[in-house]
């Protein structure tokens, strides 16, 4: 991938090397954690919604904490990681500040991306490394521990500037979603539906950030010609390597399509590929198929 010509974004907290902050100071102790996780492995339910409803409750659900920047080394901006990703920020934020207005009517505002070790705060709860890269609608920002590239190479066969790119860009299509409404709209849609729907429902919205991040790499290399040859395969090797399917029969030996939150492998390659090749976001209505 060809990202030195793309723009470089200055919004990101480096907090690497930090305290995470999930002990102590209002945070959770090392016995809740413990707990949690047990709830979670004989209920079901995922362990950050758990976190976050207990730090709700001992902070009289109030707003959560978010730390600053770092200003020590790991927020050294010759950091290559930290470098790569303000480019890949930039270059997605450049994007979408043309191609948001442009096609859907709506301005684009700029998300935050956080780096950090092992575990870090958010504005959604607790934020652990083994939870993967997310975004947080309530305060706008993607949380990445730069471990899961590591994942991405040794445990998913997947790698790649590229590929490390898309990650991102998915992250950052939630936003666009946030900005459309289209969270929202599918949270309240949950609310009355079983299960399984609200899996569905899931699904649809991991999808579209997948066709999302198509768009994006479409337009950037319409624009500064980011794409090398390989890029685009790597990319579709990883979010075949991270479909529901995939990762469910790995853990266990099979697949439950139920349980589906993110989608099929086969689903996520189709609908990268659907964004890459069309560059627009009427492509992308998931919710429609």
């Amino acid at each position: 991938m060809q990202y030195e010509n793309t723009p470089v974004s200055e919004n990101i907290e480096d907090r690497r090397g930090q305290d995470g902050g999930m002990m102590g100071g209002g945070g959770l102790g090392l016995g809740a954690i413990l707990v949690i996780f047990a709830i979670s492995y004989f209920t079901g339910i995922s362990p950050s919604v758990l976190m976050s409803g207990v730090e709700m409750a001992t902070r009289g659900g109030g707003p959560s904490y978010t730390q600053p920047a770092s200003t020590g080394p790991a927020a050294n901006p010759n950091d290559p990681m930290r470098r790569f990703l303000a480019h890949v920020l930039g270059g997605t934020g450049a994007v979408w500040a043309t191609v948001l207005p442009q096609q859907t009517g709506v301005q684009y505002q700029p998300a935050t991306l956080v780096l950090y070790d092992g575990a870090t705060r958010s504005g959604c709860g607790g934020a652990r490394a083994a939870m993967g890269p997310f975004y947080c609608p309530i305060d706008k920002k993607v949380y990445l521990d730069t471990s899961f590239f590591r994942d991405m190479k040794t445990k998913y066969g997947g790698g790649g500037d590229f590929a490390y790119a898309y990650v991102v860009a998915h992250e950052i299509g939630h936003h666009v979603q946030d900005l459309l409404g289209i969270l929202d709209k599918v949270d309240a849609a949950k609310e009355r539906v079983s299960q399984t729907q609200a899996n569905a429902l899931s699904v649809r919205v991991e999808l579209q950030a997948d066709c999302l991040a198509g768009v994006w790499a479409a337009n950037a290399n319409q624009k500064w010609k980011i794409l090398e040859q390989g890029d685009v395969e790597k990319a579709i090797a990883t979010a075949q390597a991270i479909g529901d399917d995939r990762l469910q029969t790995a853990a266990r030996g099979y697949a439950v399509p139920d349980s589906f939150t993110h989608g099929s492998s086969a689903a996520r390659a189709k609908w990268l590929t659907a964004g890459l090749k069309s560059g627009r976001v009427d492509s992308c209505n998931t919710f429609a198929q």
